[in-house]
């Protein structure tokens, strides 16, 4: 059983920058970030293979926002820069058993959660 507690969340304005946390209670075999606004769907953002540092970012993300773990720490961070009105959602970090390269983006495929940290993007 794999604990995720996250933290970093807040309110800030339209080309600002935040950075999320994320705490596992052990070393799951992928680790990534999904986010969900009010009325839509949970969307993938970006997923770490925890052991070979495979990383994929949703379009919508890449170049803006940066995955990065601390080992010593059990700990993966979210770098988020340049940030959109449209980013805007509760960011839940989610962990799985194994990396896979065909269905990282999919939210089914994790078996862990985090409670959720809200991400405000004031324009």
């Amino acid at each position: 059983q794999v604990q995720l507690v996250e933290s970093g969340g807040g309110l800030v304005q339209a080309g600002g920058s935040l950075r999320l946390s994320c705490a596992a209670s052990g070393r799951p075999s992928s680790m990534g970030w999904f986010r969900q606004a009010p009325g839509k769907e949970r969307e993938f953002v970006v997923v770490m293979n925890w052991s070979g540092g495979s990383i994929r970012y949703a379009d919508s993300v890449m170049g803006r926002f940066t995955i990065s773990r601390d080992n010593a720490k059990n700990t993966m961070y979210l770098q988020m820069s340049s940030l959109k009105p449209e980013d805007t959602a509760v960011y839940y970090c989610a962990a799985g058993s194994s990396y896979s390269h065909f269905n990282y983006y999919r939210a089914s495929f994790y078996n862990y959660w985090g409670q959720g940290t809200q991400v405000t993007v004031s324009s």
